[in-house]
Parts: C-alpha cells; structure tokens; sequence
C-alpha cells in the first residue's frame, strides 16, 4: 500500500559546497540518497519536496557542516495479505521467484494450484496446466502476499496463486 511520510535526515555537507546555491545542493543529495532505498520497513519511491532544511550546523573537529532536511515522501509498504501484480524471475521445482517491483517474493510449489504442475522437460523450466496457463520466466502473475520478512536494508515475501482470482495474468 502506498503511503505519503513525512521523514527527516541529516545529511553532512563539505565546505566546498557553501554557498548561494546550498539549499539546491541539499535536495538534490536527498533525491541521490533516498529515492529508491529501502528502510526494512517500507521503500521509499518517490521524495515530494523538502519543506524544511535547517540551519548548517559545523561539526566540531571538522570543517562539514551538518544539515537537517524534512522531506514528505511516497512511500510503498507491503503488507499480509496485500494482492500485488508481479513478473516471474525464475522457476524451478520448489517453486517461483517474482519480482514485486523492488520486492522479491517466492511462491512454493505447495501454494501453486494442483492442476499446475511442474514440467521438468520444458525449456524454458515451466509450471503448467498442459493447457494455456503456463508459469515460465517473464510470466505476469497475480499474487497474495502470505508473509513478509524485514532485513536492516532489504525486504522478502512469500506468496500464493492457489486462490480465485490468482495465478496468471
């Protein structure tokens, strides 16, 4: 589910960069650090604006300066339960890797329907029904969210095809 945050970093500036132009220089070293980033907790897709950035503050010790930028962000948070589109990765006979976006997510071989079965003398490697749906690298799939796991910097799901509605696209 996509969402709009209001977030906060602090981003340390060299004395070189001082000047008329600071203020511009920021945000664009915000857009360069977090567009695209995960947290383990949401992804940041887009950064809106930046409405407040403070007062440099010097670092003692040091000659950088340390400003503190307030940005509002479009953020996409997976969720238990969530239905997302995906494009299959890869597949073989524990099941299928999709790509959620920046999400990956596995659907294993028990949470595909049962008429969907594993071709092993297919090339490419292929989940089929001997019919017209067939899972192969590059399929468009329906998928529920059952889980998801959270790293430092980085996020997995699991999944599922084997409801109505699910499966193919």
């Amino acid at each position: 589910m996509y969402f709009l945050y209001e977030l906060e970093r602090v981003i340390t500036l060299h004395p070189s960069f001082f000047g008329p132009r600071v203020k511009e220089y920021l945000t664009n070293r915000l857009l360069e650090d977090v567009e695209g980033t995960c947290t383990g907790q949401y992804y940041i897709i887009c950064v809106m604006d930046a409405y407040d950035i403070s007062e440099g503050r010097v670092v003692p010790g040091s000659a950088v300066a340390e400003y503190t930028v307030h940005y509002r962000a479009v953020v996409w948070r997976p969720f238990k339960g969530e239905t997302v589109d995906a494009i299959v990765s890869s597949v073989n006979r524990m099941g299928v890797f999709a790509d959620v976006g920046p999400l990956p997510v596995f659907v294993s071989n028990h949470l595909i329907p049962s008429d969907i079965k594993w071709d092993p003398n297919a090339t490419p490697p292929q989940y089929t029904d001997n019919g017209d749906q067939v899972i192969e690298k590059g399929t468009h799939l329906r998928i529920k969210l059952i889980g998801t796991r959270s790293d430092v910097g980085s996020m997995f799901a699991i999944g599922s095809i084997k409801e109505d509605f699910l499966g193919t696209l």
